[in-house]
């Protein structure tokens, strides 16, 4: 800023999109707060989208904001993205024309790396008034690396802190960062010649004549005075002597167009972190932020180490960490002290971390995670004004945040919702509806406990989900409409019945009853149509859940039910034809599928439903050519709903285990009769009966034959369980008898308690 306040410019040119020069203005308004990002993106390709994120101390940000401020006419001098994106768009046509299968056969992280290598603006780091001092994915090495070698420093970041960040009061640093970066230069290109055929380089050379071909027009236009803003490595491309027009336009001839728009988005410090793989990303943005608004608050650097560890004491004790004022001291003490000892201007990051880890954190480096996520990178979500360009679906979504209070945060948030209430019934309706869009805001979370009424949500809003609003921008103007084209759309695409059950469980979910009507034709039509008893079994507890819960969230449900009466008529119809000569793996898939039939019918709580559904397993119980895994479960789930008596289980089971039927069949009998109940096995008296008797009634050598056969079914129980079952055996104990219990039983004391207990039940 000084260096522009002794410079008195006509124009400033800033290294960035001349595509967003109209978004310029919107920096002066008083609600745009960084850090906030330029969006660029292809309207009619929305994949094809860049960023340019700015933080209140990038030098762009504060170079635009002087020109505002002093009515000096601000421009963007970087390759206009309609270029870099339509190259981008062309490189990735000719890889997919190269293989049949485009995405499937690139070779792995090619298409990864080659969206970051143009979704990543150069020149973030946060120079005073030159940012950045080059890019690594252009270069073989870093070549700042060689002057910080030189100068004694293994890390180039720590030598730019030092040599440039802590200068403040100098602004002569200019004409020799020119110089070292003209040398750089030189002698990058004489050990890594230029390769025009690499599209990296011809990139990097179109860039820079675009820059030139900026300047010679402001130059025609007779500004005087031009302040360039760029980054370090491109200033020796930018001074003259220039290359000649006539090479520039050679250049720049025939570059392809991509129509594109521009509009500012809120960012995140952790989005500018290089952690999050950001190629042009800073390590510790938070730290550069403090730096800034210290020097801003302050006019000088002399209270940056006391107020730094103030704000890490104080988050220290927010997390239930010993923190005191002296310790502040301390650790202030300590930083300057190593900053002297390093020949440093004045404590920097490295000093301030070590000081707090030995001061704070006693040397132990678990607290300091901490510190590096919320002050060092922070979690800080810039803002822009309500007025920005904005689509209808990203205006309509803003006015629900504001109306159901709602703000985004670039932290986790933890929400639960009572869906009792209205206001976090439409919440939820949101979340669901913005799901439904493929704009995950919230991800859905367990809550404990047997309520329905309750539904938790992970909330963190991404920079990343403003691209997603503006492509559902397609299907509506407002999130209602928008969550209802693209139900109908995924109906109509949907291919089978499972498919459509699951989308009707999230329309349901949604609150999207425009969209019912039509789902609900199309699932008709499926079932109607369906001939695959999986599918039909699969499509069936998704329906059984909106039928059983459909009141917490007054919803009507109600055209629901004649197609869940007409699904397990079907399957009650044609599971036993289907369980018919099955293989393993397919009889382990089908058990599976009935297991969860068989919960959706219990959920139903319908008495013709579970009369009809116990029939059919009673018949495939009967069928001796079934597999036994799935004999096994049919018995076993009829002897827990009482529809087949102990003493006939017993008898299916001692026939099953007989020598007279293979081994496989009967291991296969029992595993299906035993899974999952260790713990039924335990306090299932009938259960512990049956399997006690036919074990005690078996020959000897029988039983020896039998052993492996059940001990296998009975290792897939937890340690805890069998050595339970064999402490049971071992002792040959039964659990307390009611008679046991009486014995010790005094009914004066009991009755005195029971007008209590009435009252706390509300009888």
């Amino acid at each position: 800023m000084r260096s522009l306040h002794t410079l008195q410019p006509d124009i400033i040119l800033v290294e960035g999109p001349p595509d967003a020069n109209d978004a310029i203005d919107w920096m002066a308004q008083p609600d745009m707060e960084p850090p906030v990002a330029l969006l660029i993106y292809a309207p009619d390709r929305l994949e094809q989208a860049v960023y340019y994120p700015f933080a209140i101390f990038s030098p762009e940000w504060q170079a635009i904001h002087y020109g505002l401020q002093q009515n000096i006419p601000v421009r963007f001098m970087d390759l206009p993205q309609t270029h870099q994106l339509a190259q981008r768009l062309a490189q990735q046509q000719a890889i997919a024309a190269a293989k049949p299968d485009s995405e499937a056969d690139l070779p792995e992280g090619v298409a990864e790396s080659t969206e970051r290598a143009d979704m990543e603006p150069e020149d973030a780091k946060p120079e005073m008034a030159i940012a950045l001092p080059l890019s690594p994915r252009t270069l073989p090495e870093d070549p700042l690396a060689w002057l910080a070698k030189a100068a004694g420093y293994t890390d180039s970041e720590r030598w730019w802190e030092h040599m440039v960040e802590q200068r403040q009061d100098s602004t002569e640093l200019f004409d020799a960062i020119l110089e070292a970066m003209t040398a750089l230069r030189q002698e990058m290109e004489q050990t890594y010649p230029p390769d025009h055929n690499n599209p990296a380089d011809g990139r990097e050379a179109q860039r820079e004549a675009y820059m030139r071909r900026t300047i010679r027009q402001a130059q025609k236009e007779g500004f005087q005075t031009i302040a360039v803003v760029c980054g370090a490595w491109h200033s020796a491309a930018l001074c003259e002597p220039f290359p000649t027009q006539k090479q520039d336009n050679a250049l720049l001839k025939g570059l392809p167009k991509l129509k594109v728009k521009a509009t500012w988005i809120p960012w995140t410090y952790g989005r500018l972190s290089s952690d999050s793989g950001y190629g042009a990303g800073i390590e510790s943005p938070g730290w550069y932020d403090h730096l800034w608004r210290s020097t801003q608050a302050t006019h000088n650097t002399s209270q940056t180490a006391i107020r730094w560890m103030t704000q890490v004491a104080r988050l220290l004790r927010g997390e239930d960490l010993e923190a005191s004022s002296a310790s502040v001291i301390e650790a202030v003490r300590l930083a300057e002290t190593l900053a002297a000892l390093r020949n440093s201007a004045m404590p920097g990051l490295a000093e301030m971390n070590e000081a707090a880890q030995t001061v704070f954190c006693f040397g132990d480096a678990t607290p300091m995670q901490l510190i590096r996520q919320k002050l060092i990178v922070s979690d800080r979500l810039g803002h822009v004004p309500a007025e920005t360009p904005l689509i209808p679906l990203q205006q309509d979504l803003q006015q629900l945040q504001k109306r159901l209070r709602m703000k985004p945060q670039a932290q986790d948030h933890l929400w639960v919702l009572d869906l009792r209430k209205d206001l976090d019934r439409e919440r939820s309706h949101l979340l669901h509806r913005l799901l439904l869009l493929n704009i995950p805001w919230g991800a859905p979370q367990q809550v404990s406990g047997k309520g329905t009424f309750k539904e938790a949500w992970q909330l963190r809003w991404q920079p990343e989900l403003s691209l997603a609003v503006i492509e559902a921008g397609r299907w509506g103007n407002t999130v209602v409409m928008a969550a209802v084209a693209y139900a109908n759309q995924e109906a109509d695409a949907a291919p089978d019945l499972p498919q459509l059950t699951q989308l009707l469980d999230r329309v349901l979910l949604a609150a999207l009853p425009a969209a019912i009507a039509h789902l609900m034709t199309r699932l008709q039509s499926a079932a109607a149509i369906a001939n695959d008893v999986a599918h039909l079994m699969a499509a069936l507890p998704p329906l059984a859940n909106i039928l059983r819960y459909r009141d917490v969230r007054q919803t009507d449900s109600t055209v629901v039910a004649h197609v869940v009466d007409g699904l397990v008529a079907r399957i009650c119809i044609g599971l036993p034809g289907a369980c018919a000569s099955l293989d393993d793996d397919a009889a382990a898939t089908m058990l599976e599928a009935i297991n969860q039939t068989h919960s959706a019918i219990k959920l139903l709580q319908q008495e013709s439903h579970a009369q009809a559904w116990s029939a059919v397993l009673l018949q495939l119980a009967d069928r001796s050519s079934l597999h036994g895994l799935i004999a096994g479960r049919c018995c076993r789930l009829l002897l827990d709903e009482g529809s087949l008596p102990a003493e006939e289980t017993a008898r299916r089971l001692g026939l099953v285990l007989s020598l007279a039927n293979e081994p496989t069949q009967a291991a296969a009998w029992v595993e299906g009769f035993l899974q999952g109940s260790g713990l039924l096995l335990l306090h299932d008296d009938a259960i512990w009966q049956v399997l006690d008797n036919w074990v005690t009634s078996l020959p000897d050598e029988t039983f020896t034959t039998l052993l492996p056969l059940l001990r296998r079914t009975f290792a897939n129980f937890p340690a805890p369980e069998r050595r339970q079952i064999g402490e049971r055996v071992r002792t040959g104990t039964q659990k307390s008898s009611i008679a046991e219990v009486e014995a010790n039983f005094d009914r004066d004391r009991a009755d005195a308690v029971l007008p209590l207990i009435a009252q706390l039940l509300g009888l």
